[in-house]
């Protein structure tokens, strides 16, 4: 495909390369070249973008991983985009796997919702699309002035458990909190698995208080239907793989470890954490290594090469597929809805 021809260009706006390991997956899937561009940082800190070729009247799409320097790629991404624009690029459709601030979504106690500053952010530079994964409340997009689409990973994950993990079917998804119970489900109702929810009370700092000012409130009491509770596992009981995958970010990985000993002390013979965006920063790492989890499923949205290397029970599965499709689908106007087959209402 000569995609000079058919009036779509695919830029990476990152500066580091570890970063455009993904967008070159993404293009070769195209059968396209990414597009000439300079990306680096001055010696005072300040970002540059050059574009290296004629955009006037294309659709540009511009492949952004959030690596551990979110700010800088967010400046990356903001600088990129402003340049097509004032290049007179037709249509600036940013492809965003792993969308930054997404937790930073909600009234706080004198705090502020980052999310939808950053959304106004990326529309004054002259995004006109959005192309992202499993953002972390669905409510994000609607903070944009211009369309979304959401992409789910699940499809992927669920692949790789039916086709990488032995007698999967001998398993129990478990949600290590009641506000993952819907997704827990979602899996465990496609895979045909039992459900298991680890719940009890919340706990809430001073900090994050109620005093009105919360959107939604805070809930200080976690409780679940107590048909949802764990399942008594012991030596007597048939071999149990526990598939424990409910979040859409590990990033700090203490809570997942304190429910990997809890699932070990009722008799999990293994443990699987897995998630889309595998931020696992800080300690991360050593953290999993040194637990009773046996593995960490993530997706290529975010970079984490390095933390690979320190530590092998972590695996990546790649969702360059449906992020090209999408471009294309995007790009010759083609319905969206194939995407979302098999995609259930709590996924």
């Amino acid at each position: 495909m000569n995609a000079a021809r058919t009036g779509y260009r695919v830029f990476s706006a990152n500066s580091t390369a570890a970063c455009t390991e993904l967008a070159k997956r993404i293009t070769e899937r195209l059968g396209a070249e990414l597009g000439k561009s300079v990306v680096y940082q001055e010696t005072n800190g300040e970002t540059r973008v050059e574009i290296k070729e004629s955009v006037r009247g294309q659709d540009i799409f511009i492949i952004q991983t959030i690596p551990r320097d979110v700010n800088t790629a967010v400046m990356e991404l903001l600088i990129m985009a402003y340049a097509l624009k004032t290049s007179c690029a037709r249509n600036i459709i940013g492809v965003i796997p792993y969308f930054p601030y997404s937790k930073q979504s909600k009234m706080r106690k004198r705090g502020s919702i980052v999310c939808k500053l950053l959304a106004s952010m990326l529309a004054k530079a002259g995004l006109t699309h959005i192309i992202t994964m499993d953002l972390h409340q669905k409510e994000i997009q609607g903070f944009f002035s211009f369309p979304v689409d959401n992409l789910r990973a699940s499809p992927f994950l669920l692949q790789y458990i039916q086709e990488e993990i032995p007698n999967y079917r001998n398993a129990v998804i478990v949600a290590k909190s009641p506000d993952a119970a819907k997704r827990a489900q979602s899996y465990a109702e496609r895979l045909r698995l039992g459900l298991a929810v680890i719940h009890g009370e919340a706990q809430c700092t001073e900090l994050d208080m109620d005093d009105g000012r919360h959107s939604p409130p805070m809930v200080k009491n976690a409780t679940v239907h107590p048909g949802l509770e764990l399942p008594q596992w012991g030596k007597d009981s048939p071999l149990v793989l526990t598939v424990f995958l409910q979040d859409d970010i590990i990033d700090d990985v203490e809570s997942f470890v304190a429910a990997a000993e809890i699932l070990k002390e009722r008799g999990a013979y293994k443990i699987y954490v897995m998630a889309t965006h595998g931020i696992l920063s800080a300690e991360a790492p050593r953290l999993i290594e040194e637990s009773s989890i046996d593995e960490v499923v993530v997706t290529n949205t975010v970079p984490h090469e390095i933390q690979k290397l320190q530590c092998p029970k972590i695996k990546t599965v790649d969702i360059s597929l449906i992020l090209s499709e999408a471009i294309r689908r995007i790009h010759n106007g083609e319905s969206m809805a194939y995407l979302f087959r098999n995609i259930t209402v709590d996924d």
